[in-house]
């Protein structure tokens, strides 16, 4: 539809008496026969489907603002607004809506709603009485009109009443008139009244007159007649702060004069309603809608015209990132743009949209990369702003371009590494910005906003960048305050010495690692190995400020709550579980928030029932533990630790009754447990005779109970699926500091000195068990099977590893 009087946006208000954009299409108005009457309708440009239908109710009061804006309610707290590209296109349709409800177009609003009570009241009044008869504007009626003014707000139909009566023969200029002659006069009587009318005037909350009222040559007298309170002693000075102490000042020159009159005129009533006018009381808050309302609509039509102005903004983009400009001159540009960006909040999705790829196409991002490594705070400060504007609304469009970016062999310069370094090196002592820029950084690597259909391969490649260039970038400064040497030993004391602000900046850190260990599994995980991460994290719990040794562990927390065995096998091997043990032995008898954490640590452990560190905790520690008994956490842990050696156990019993073809292994193993428990287990026996029904495989187990009985540091073979043998080899402390030989052979059981091993309590022909991997258990009712088996099979040993 090409008509473009008819095109419109349709907006309603939410809950924060704010309006949000429904989209933009063509309304008319005709007969909807389900509704049954005259409605209106808008339907959306883009794809013609329906965005409003309203019927014109005869008792709806619409009201006209600003020539191109019809504002009404259809419900209550449900406020529709269509705002009209043209003044014609709102001209018509008013007065259709006038024709509709019987109602002069030359009104502004049709009607109020009132109750059912003040209608009767004025029904009973003479018909005169209707008319709000204002007395002439002199001196010495000003409290007549201040009553009146006063009086009729209760009303709504004598608010509509005053309105008009207001607008008629240029009263309010008369009245601001009298207020140059009441301050040339010193009349504080009449300033005071003054102040009572133009407040109750701002209260009637009509359109027109703030037109009249917030127009050039009346503004700045109705700030003068708002700043002579009667409640104060002396008078405000708004003029003057507006005039002298606020200064307009243009970046790069206006040419617009329309756009220039339009910046002053919604900075000064933006001023009126945050500073001058009291905070409305619960009554009084409905009284200022339509003053939100002109603010927020001059907001979006100065972004618009800005927008709509490449030359200008061109300008602006050159001067911002040119060498030669001054660095006054640059603070004013970046704070140009700092106050641009917040108006642009008032836009609605579509618009600010547009806005944002307008500042994107004309190299946004490229110019904050510059401005944010400057040395100016103010600069900085004012760019992180506008950064943090981008993110939010786009975090895809500003992965984009960090992307597009050429790779410079100095990773410094890249805009997400730009942004750590300004996070790392915040001279808050609060670390506010670094609080800030952590929070940006935390969105852009969120897989959560990185799952948009138009870009699948978004998560992997942008993930990718960002571990190749700008995690070491992020984890130098947790890497330096926890050097340690090939030992694994803490080299001089800065882990001990560093002040509250470093720390403070490595907690921060932390916990953007932390977020990354639940959401960025597989290239956190490799960066954690690679760089034996945890181990350097954990140097931090013995940090004199705890909510950094908190962090270390909640990052440890993080990683077993993963209940992947990579990590667990990574923890095992480098015997992470030793500051955490020794932190806790450490803190003693406190019940604090430290103590806690690390018994929750250990508590979910035994919940999980992670099996390989419940051996490697008791198999190392449990003698530093056992003491411990105002909780039953480690007990418990004992007890998991027992309940799956029995279950090894068993297990190998059932192996060597029943060894069958692995195919038929799960059918007769269910069988077996289904059988009446108080069967004979001889009988059972002499029925399935293994070395009749397998023979090569019962030989095979024969030979392998010799190599059992002669060499007590093997493990039993296991089963593979393809009928084969193999052999593990329990994992003994000095395996899990890394002495076990990359050929697989065992080695030797040996205890550190941190260590804490339980002693076994097997057969002596049963050797130690470590970490949760089966082991050989002796079975005394079974020797006599055992010497009968040998004698009738003697096969030759299987070879290690076979």
């Amino acid at each position: 539809m090409s008509d473009t009087r008819r095109r419109v946006k349709v907006y309603t208000l939410n809950e924060d008496r704010q309006w949000d954009d429904r989209g933009t299409g063509h309304v008319s108005s005709t007969f909807v026969e389900r509704l049954k009457g005259i409605s209106l309708l808008v339907r959306a440009e883009s794809d013609g489907s329906l965005l409003l239908e309203s019927k014109i109710s005869p008792n709806t009061a619409y009201q006209k603002q600003q020539d191109t804006l019809i504002v009404w309610s259809e419900a209550e707290n449900y406020d529709l607004a269509l705002s009209f590209q043209e003044k014609a296109g709102c001209d018509e349709i008013w007065e259709k809506i006038c024709q509709v409800q019987g109602k002069d177009p030359a009104l502004e609003i049709t009607q109020d709603p009132i109750d059912e009570s003040e209608e009767e009241r004025f029904e009973e009044m003479p018909e005169t009485s209707h008319l709000v008869e204002l007395p002439p504007c002199e001196l010495a009626r000003l409290e007549e009109i201040a009553d009146l003014v006063t009086s009729v707000l209760s009303s709504p139909i004598r608010r509509e009443k005053l309105a008009l009566a207001l607008m008629s023969e240029g009263y309010m200029k008369k009245l601001l008139q009298l207020f140059q002659v009441c301050e040339d006069l010193d009349n504080r009587e009449g300033l005071h009244h003054l102040y009572e009318i133009v407040r109750g005037v701002l209260f009637l909350n009509k359109a027109a007159l703030f037109e009249v009222m917030f127009s050039d040559d009346c503004i700045m007298d109705v700030v003068g007649c708002l700043e002579y309170d009667p409640a104060l002693v002396q008078p405000k000075r708004h003029r003057e702060f507006l005039t002298k102490t606020a200064k307009f000042k243009e970046v790069i020159p206006i040419t617009d004069s329309e756009l220039r009159q339009k910046i002053h005129q919604t900075y000064r009533v933006q001023y009126i309603q945050d500073i001058i006018l009291p905070t409305p009381s619960v009554f009084e808050e409905n009284f200022l809608s339509t003053l939100t309302s002109f603010i927020f609509f001059n907001k979006v039509e100065i972004v618009s015209m800005l927008q709509e102005d490449e030359k200008f903004l061109t300008e602006v983009f050159a001067q911002l990132t040119d060498e030669a400009t001054e660095d006054g001159k640059r603070r004013e540009l970046v704070n140009f743009f700092k106050e641009f960006c917040a108006f642009s909040q008032t836009l609605q999705p579509q618009n600010r949209d547009a806005f944002f790829k307008t500042l994107a196409n004309l190299g946004i991002l490229s110019a904050l990369e510059i401005v944010m490594g400057m040395d100016d705070l103010q600069v900085r400060a004012a760019a992180t702003d506008i950064f943090s504007y981008l993110v939010e609304f786009s975090p895809s469009m500003v992965r984009e371009f960090v992307m597009q970016e050429p790779q410079q062999t100095d990773d410094d310069v890249l805009l997400i590494n730009v942004v750590i370094k300004q996070m790392i090196c915040d001279s808050d002592p609060e670390l506010g910005g670094a609080v800030q820029l952590m929070g940006l950084l935390r969105t852009l690597i969120d897989p959560e906003n990185m799952l948009a259909p138009t870009n699948k391969t978004e998560k992997t490649e942008f993930l990718s960048f960002f571990y190749k260039y700008c995690m070491q970038v992020l984890t130098a400064p947790l890497l330096a305050n926890t050097v340690d040497d090939k030992h694994s030993k803490v080299v001089g004391s800065d882990v001990f010495c560093y002040n509250f602000q470093t720390a403070q900046l490595l907690a921060l850190i932390l916990e953007l690692l932390t977020f990354c260990v639940e959401h960025h599994t597989y290239h956190i995980k490799t960066y954690i190995m690679n760089k034996d991460l945890l181990r350097r994290v954990l140097v931090l719990m013995n940090s004199k400020h705890t909510f950094l040794a908190l962090c270390a562990l909640r990052f440890m927390r993080r990683i077993i709550g993963q209940k992947d065995e990579y990590y667990n096998r990574y923890i095992i091997k480098g015997n992470l579980f030793e500051p955490v043990i020794s932190t806790l032995l450490d803190n003693g008898t406190r019940y604090n928030l430290l103590n806690s954490a690390i018994i929750e640590l250990f508590e979910f452990i035994k919940v999980e029932d992670i099996k390989s560190l419940i051996a490697h905790i008791i198999d190392n520690y449990y003698k530093a533990l056992e003491s411990i008994e105002y909780v039953q956490t480690f007990k418990g842990l004992k007890g998991r630790y027992e309940q799956e050696k029995d279950r090894q156990t068993q297990r190998l019993n059932r192996s060597v009754r029943y060894r069958r073809d692995p195919r038929t292994l799960d059918e007769d193993e269910e069988m077996w447990f289904n059988e009446d428990e108080d069967d004979d287990e001889g009988e059972a026996i002499e029925k399935s005779r293994p070395e009749e029904e397998f023979p090569e495989s019962y030989g095979k187990y024969i030979e392998a109970k010799k190599v059992k009985e002669s060499e007590d540091k093997e493990n039993f073979p296991k089963r593979t699926p393809t009928g084969s043998f193999k052999f593990t080899f329990s994992h003994s402390t000095g395996a899990a500091n890394g002495t076990n030989g990359a050929n697989g052979k065992p080695a030797a059981s040996t205890t550190s000195p941190n260590s804490s091993p339980v002693k076994s309590t097997a057969s002596p022909a049963t050797p130690v068990v470590k970490t949760g991997v089966v082991g050989l258990v002796d079975y005394p009712d079974d020797e006599d099977e055992e010497e009968e088996d040998e004698e009738q099979s003697p096969r030759k040993r299987p070879r290690l590893g076979s």
